[in-house]
């Protein structure tokens, strides 16, 4: 089947600008040539993709999909053809990592990496999606889950400790007893592994089927409604370690029960392990693991239920 691969990588240009003059410069060639290789394109595709708006360009709909389906592989292509020709001598690790410990744990340490490995740049895709290795070019995910995935090789990331939290404004540290928080607003992050459920009973409680609740798909949601003031939220220390550090959230129970629990896995194919951006990223996070382990926030009074 032939393609117009000109037609596409002048409409990529174009869609990532948003601009036909900036594409135009970017390509070292004229206005007019960029319009007509994507009046090309649409016509090899038998719809319309981008529409003026101003100065610039806006994309239709099908505009839309089209560059999101072939946005991540032109800049593959790009990455692959610049590093053949030695312009860049760059190795390219891409991380799959949840979005909460993405945005909430691996983000703000990523720093550390980046500048003691100024020859590798690193793609952070931040998913729940699992990855089928044998299709797509990731090369680690820190995956949620329980760590049972045959065939793969899968290291534990880190114990987490599970226990209430709110803004020190909503309810001081210690101020509450645990039957008292039944008649509070309680936040739930619905795939995490510890809920509110396991929680009471672990305390002996039996709730009320009429507790005030809100719910969302993401703990990194639940953190921030929690910080905002909404109301209670029982999350992993490992999530909402910077929040507990600045003093935004605060445990508001007298001695919490200890809830341990292993969310996240690193997982990769075995041979990738020989890989040497592969090892140099797996032995940095261990020792931001260490790190924080160190400093991590434990609750006064937690205590073991056996």
């Amino acid at each position: 089947m032939y393609l117009p691969l000109r037609a596409i990588s002048v409409f990529h240009a174009a869609a990532r600008s948003g601009s036909i003059s900036a594409a135009a410069e970017e390509l070292n060639v004229t206005p007019s040539a960029v319009s007509q290789q994507i009046q090309s394109l649409e016509t090899h595709l038998g719809t319309s993709l981008m529409v003026k708006v101003g100065r610039g360009v806006a994309l239709t709909e099908a505009g839309e999909r089209y560059f999101s389906m072939i946005a991540e592989e032109i800049d593959r292509i790009s990455e692959a053809t610049q590093s053949i020709r030695g312009l860049r001598p760059i190795t390219l690790l891409t991380v799959r990592a949840t979005p909460t410990l993405s945005s909430k744990w691996l983000l703000p340490r990523l720093k550390g990496f980046l500048d003691a490995n100024p020859d590798l740049e690193v793609r952070l895709n931040g998913t729940n999606e699992v990855t089928d290795f044998t299709r797509e070019t990731v090369d680690v995910e820190i995956r949620h889950g329980r760590g049972q995935w045959p065939g793969l090789y899968t290291e534990a990331l880190a114990e987490e400790l599970f226990f209430p939290v709110c803004r020190p404004d909503y309810a001081p540290a210690g101020s509450l007893s645990v039957d008292e928080l039944v008649h509070h607003r309680l936040i739930q992050s619905v795939k995490s592994q510890v809920q509110w459920p396991t929680w009471f009973s672990l305390n002996k409680i039996t709730p009320s089927t009429q507790m005030s609740r809100v719910l969302f798909d993401r703990s990194h949601m639940a953190i921030d409604a929690a910080a905002d003031g909404i109301g209670l939220a029982l999350e992993s220390s490992l999530m909402m370690w910077r929040e507990l550090r600045d003093g935004t959230l605060v445990c508001p129970i007298k001695n919490p029960p200890r809830v341990v629990q292993t969310t996240q896995w690193v997982v990769c194919p075995v041979d990738s392990l020989r890989k040497r951006k592969v090892s140099l990223f797996l032995d940095w996070l261990r020792e931001e693991v260490k790190h924080w382990q160190a400093e991590q926030f434990i609750p006064p009074g937690m205590k073991d239920f056996k």
